[in-house]
């Protein structure tokens, strides 16, 4: 058997190495970088670097690369190798200035107009707090990236300047509590991920999936998920063998993969890790993709991470659980054994509700996607609705501090099996509710509204920064106070009678909740192009300015490649169905209706009392719906065309949404309906049978 603990994190440069590797003085001053953000000198950067080479060369590396998250969506890397001339041969070195900057093409990559194409020069930038790791032969350097001219051009960078911000704005009001002793404050995170797994052959043979991520055609199986068997089912010995080869690689990495199990779909699955700190969270779910997928290729299969890449069966999301601890240990979000006078927790839980109730807009943004756009508010995904889930006892707490009442906790009643060979437990203060947005669930907030091949980076600042903004107007308002907790108090309270309407403990695939949501004054963006309308508002643009996360430029340049890609990606999927359905389905249906025809000449000629009436009907119901799917191709592409003119990025966006996916709809409607009335051997596509159960 493998031993956990020696295999977990031995391709990492991690802490233990360090003191190992490092001279005393260098990796004092290393720590003094990490944990207190302190310049790095250039020397000591240079020890750093040659010891990571070293360790690096000896489990067999080659090159070193910088390893960043530009605004594509997916990582970058660009390899060197770690020889330099010598004589007739080479030695492997690599210096402090190589580890601390590297230099891609900037204008290769998407920047919202802030570079032209003739201005090449950008710099990835060490980020000496996240470890470097070693994989496929390289050295990974997790690194920052922005251009020549200093525009943030990454996912990583915000993330960073938030979690200071945070960090400086929480010690600020911890000090002020009396907390002299925490001099940092860390966001820590767990994204949970799904994900599907389908046969490698059955993969090939779909155009669309090899190009958009998701079937663009494809009827219902007999069979789905309504038996509710596959979620925490048994594991198939193929997915386990796969799931097993994944944790391993993923613990190498020192990447904390938890719990695993199946999800509610067919061939859907989950992976979960323990929490960390956000910007290492961050790098590790990226680093979890992209393993996930690598080790899915060893054993004949292909990890799907798009949102939804079956119609009619669960998507796949990524719940992001976000939680706030001091350098001292303490858990700023955990209630505590008498939450009605932790004045502390309630103080930062008000700066929570003011937050995310003021900016749900920018909430909704941070998970806004084609791919999410198709899942959100579907039975397996909370809401467009952004809104909280506080649950019964902290619900409760809430209405009494706001009423005034005394607060009555329901405490953790005993739960009773009736068994007695089963043991009794205590269960929770409240239930979970899986179909909020953003749900309390003990010491952690968990945002469920995240797509599955989500960058975890983007919706985190967001969250850091608007938490900031609460923190910052709480400081100021209670600096000054002659009795300071009489005025946390009623800062508590006000605050929690202002911005009540953000919480709903209820149901939020409900009906009425939409007609409820919209008296409550929040906001319902169904789309990508309505959720991006609302970006770049005065008072969005004023949180990031102000807390220096991002330029209004860079803010409005992360707008423009938003809906860049956002218009991109549907004008990708609506070229592919338009080549699916010409190139595959047409000329299919087309020759089975011919064979139909056929049999139904050769019975006439056999015998006029033959009866030909089910082949007849048959054609004559195919040749009908070919009709109408043809012309509805042909529609399509029009307004593909007619699209793809528009100028203005909002406009093409909503002309994306509007036009092209509604006629996509169309066209995929008739396609799976001819896909239940033609021969299996005539249909060119594997089927969703295939798919989902052909593993």
């Amino acid at each position: 058997m493998t031993k956990v603990p020696e295999l977990f994190g031995s391709m990492v440069f991690n802490d233990k190495v360090m003191q190992e590797r490092l001279p005393k003085t260098t990796y004092k001053a290393l720590k003094k970088t990490i944990e207190n953000g302190e310049p790095l000198d250039e020397g000591v950067a240079n020890v750093v670097a040659n010891a990571m080479k070293d360790w690096a060369v000896e489990l067999g590396c080659t090159h070193f690369t910088h390893w960043f998250q530009p605004m594509t969506g997916v990582t970058a890397e660009k390899h060197d190798s770690f020889i330099q001339p010598k004589g007739d041969g080479v030695i492997m070195e690599f210096s402090g200035k190589e580890l601390i900057k590297g230099e891609p093409d900037a204008s290769s990559f998407p920047s919202g107009g802030i570079r032209a194409t003739f201005e090449a020069r950008g710099y990835t930038t060490w980020d000496p707090t996240s470890p470097a790791f070693v994989k496929d032969g390289s050295l990974y350097i997790p690194t920052a990236f922005c251009s020549y001219t200093g525009e943030v051009l990454d996912k990583k960078t915000p993330l960073l300047r938030s979690m200071e911000r945070l960090s400086a704005e929480a010690v600020r009001i911890l000090n002020l509590l009396g907390k002299k002793d925490v001099t940092r404050v860390a966001t820590t995170v767990g994204p949970e991920q799904e994900y599907f797994l389908v046969d490698k052959e059955m993969y090939d043979l779909r155009e669309d999936l090899k190009l958009t991520g998701r079937t663009l055609f494809g009827a219902m199986a007999p069979k789905g998920q309504e038996l509710e068997d596959h979620y925490f089912g048994s594991i198939k010995t193929r997915v386990a063998a796969y799931m097993r080869d994944l944790d391993e690689e993923l613990w190498k990495l020192g990447i904390l993969a938890k719990t695993k199990h199946n999800e509610v779909a067919p061939s859907q699955h989950e992976l979960a890790p323990v929490f960390t700190t956000s910007n290492i969270a961050t790098d590790h779910n990226e680093l979890t993709m992209e393993v996930m997928k690598k080790t899915a290729e060893k054993h004949g299969l292909v990890c799907l991470l798009h949102e939804k890449p079956f119609a009619g069966v669960n998507g796949s999301g990524k719940h992001n659980n976000w939680s706030i601890s001091t350098n001292t240990g303490e858990n700023l979000l955990s209630p505590g054994k008498h939450p009605e006078t932790n004045y502390q927790f309630q103080l930062f839980l008000a700066a929570i509700v003011k937050a995310v109730h003021e900016y749900q807009d920018l909430l909704r943004i941070t998970v806004a996607s084609a791919g999410n756009d198709h899942r959100l508010g579907a039975n397996e995904a909370p809401p467009a609705i952004i809104s909280m889930y506080l649950g019964d006892d902290l619900g409760a707490l809430v209405d009494s501090i706001i009423s005034g009442k005394e607060y009555v906790s329901h405490g953790k009643e005993k739960m009773e099996t009736g068994v007695e060979v089963l043991a009794d437990f205590k269960k929770d203060n409240s239930d979970r509710n899986r179909t909020s947005p953003f749900a309390f669930t003990g010491n952690k907030f968990e945002f469920r509204a995240l797509g599955s091949s989500l960058n975890i980076a983007c919706p985190n600042y967001m969250l850091n920064t608007m938490v900031a903004e609460e923190l910052s107007q709480f400081y100021d308002e209670l600096k000054d106070a002659e009795d300071l907790t009489e005025a946390v108090k009623a800062l508590v309270k006000k605050t929690l009678t202002e911005h009540q309407n953000i919480i709903f403990n209820g149901d939020n695939y409900a009906d009425d909740w939409v007609d409820e949501a919209e008296r409550r004054g929040l906001l319902n963006l169904k789309s990508l192009p309505e959720a991006l309308s609302h970006f770049l508002d005065e008072k969005n643009v004023n949180l990031f300015v102000k807390h220096k996360i991002v330029s209004k430029e860079e803010l409005h340049a992360r707008y423009e490649i938003d809906l860049e890609t956002y218009s991109k990606q549907l004008n990708i999927e609506a070229l592919t169905m338009i080549d699916i359905a010409r190139k595959n389905i047409t000329p299919a249906v087309s020759a089975f209706v011919r064979e139909l025809i056929d049999a139904a000449l050769a019975k006439k000629a056999l015998s006029a009392s033959i009866s030909s009436a089910v082949e007849e009907n048959l054609a004559a119901e195919l040749s009908e719906k070919l009709e109408k799917f043809v012309a509805l191709t042909d529609e399509l592409q029009d307004a593909v065309i007619e699209a793809a003119s528009v100028e203005e990025n909002l406009e093409k966006a909503f002309a994306y949404r509007n036009s092209v996916f509604a006629k996509m709809e169309e066209l995929r409607k008739v396609g799976d309906s001819m896909e239940e009335k033609t021969s299996a051997e005539y249909w060119p596509l594997p089927s969703y049978t295939d798919l989902l159960f052909g593993v």
